[in-house]
């Protein structure tokens, strides 16, 4: 199965996030343009398009970008209780179409600002239970004609989408969550499962696991893929790279506000603050100490290393099915040449099997 591989555009007005020392620019559609441009050109096929309350909205920018790229492929954060689906389905389409089928779709159904949305259900099992019924519509809405539907939360009659998705070939919804509720929709609707970045033995039974659902709830879809979302800290040398990390953790820990992500509470969060618990470097270089100190969702845990060690760890996730990498690290210009120029041909190409163990990590930051 052929390999994807996406950056990350944090998509935020104000400058700062995770460390990004960029201020000339940040937040305009110009920068965000050109880190776009420099994903298409080092080797990405795309990037994640985040979301937010206080954020631009992700469906206009990736409008203005795909408007300004050639190949380049946004991955749409949206959340889909904050839409009624034959307006998702038209907006989804609408873009597909006028982009040669340049969009992707990164499904949210956390919590975020639910007051200032206006969204009234708090409840995380109801709200996956909303997006399972807004997934099943959407694509019903994609696919077919005169399509009458009444549910629980949602309703058409004689809904009819135009423009269709170009080709008959819906877009890719991308999906996360890690509680029961939210693997029975991943493994009904999704396409691909996000992961966070857990040790190897937590994600290989999470497969297992969302195979064993999907096969058990008579999923209609192709067969589900697994996508890992994580930061890469990687340098020339080993030495270096973990330089890098722990002088990042140092600041985090004297100001947090850093790191800080809008993931508290979640259970995927939970299971990778956790992680700490066990060691501060998992598998073979797995740094976990981002998540106490400011680090959430993809910042909570770190791969580092050189480019061979770093690639050789991607290519455990590989092993265990793993097809679509979301990779970031600060600052996101400078970081999406220099990964892609060096880390990306490994992974095309897949490096040697050795070192599947690169030396231990020697130290811990002061902390």
């Amino acid at each position: 199965m052929s390999r994807h591989f996406l950056w990350y555009l944090p998509n935020m007005i104000e400058s700062g996030h995770r460390g990004d020392d960029t201020v000339d620019g940040w937040g305009s559609l110009d920068y965000s343009v050109e880190l776009a441009g420099a994903a298409e050109r080092h080797g990405w096929a795309g990037a994640l398009i985040g979301t937010g309350w206080g954020r631009p909205d992700s469906f206009v920018v990736a409008t203005a970008i795909a408007a300004r790229t050639s190949s380049f492929v946004p991955l749409v954060a949206a959340r889909p209780g904050y839409w009624q689906p034959a307006q998702f389905a038209t907006a989804t389409a609408t873009l597909s179409l006028l982009t040669g089928g340049r969009v992707w779709v990164n499904v949210v159904t956390g919590r975020d600002a639910l007051a200032a949305y206006g969204d009234g259900e708090a409840d995380y099992d109801r709200r996956y239970d909303r997006t399972d019924e807004f997934l099943r519509l959407v694509r019903r809405l994609w696919t077919e004609e005169d399509v009458t539907f009444t549910g629980e939360f949602f309703r058409v009659e004689h809904s009819t989408v135009v423009p269709r998705p170009p080709g008959g070939q819906p877009p890719r919804l991308y999906f996360g969550g890690a509680s029961a509720a939210a693997e029975k929709v991943s493994a009904t609707q999704a396409d691909v499962q996000l992961f966070w970045g857990e040790p190897l033995d937590g994600i290989e039974a999470r497969i297992a696991r969302l195979r064993h659902l999907a096969a058990q709830l008579g999923r209609e879809l192709p067969p589900l893929e697994f996508g890992l979302r994580i930061t890469v800290v990687v340098r020339d040398s080993s030495e270096d790279a973990w330089r890098a990390a722990e002088e990042r953790v140092a600041r985090m820990a004297a100001d947090p506000t850093i790191g800080i992500d809008g993931h508290r509470g979640s259970v995927g969060q939970d299971r990778l603050l956790a992680l700490a618990e066990r060691g501060e470097v998992l598998d073979s270089c797995l740094y976990t100490a981002p998540g106490h100190y400011g680090g959430g969702g993809a910042g909570s845990t770190w791969l580092v290393g050189s480019y061979t060690e770093v690639a050789a760890a991607l290519e455990r996730y590989a092993d265990l099915g793993i097809t679509h990498f979301i990779l970031s690290d600060t600052p996101y210009l400078r970081e999406v040449a220099r990964i892609g120029d060096n880390l990306l041909p490994m992974l095309r190409e897949p490096a040697s099997r050795e070192p599947r163990h690169p030396s231990a990590h020697r130290s811990a930051v002061d902390l």
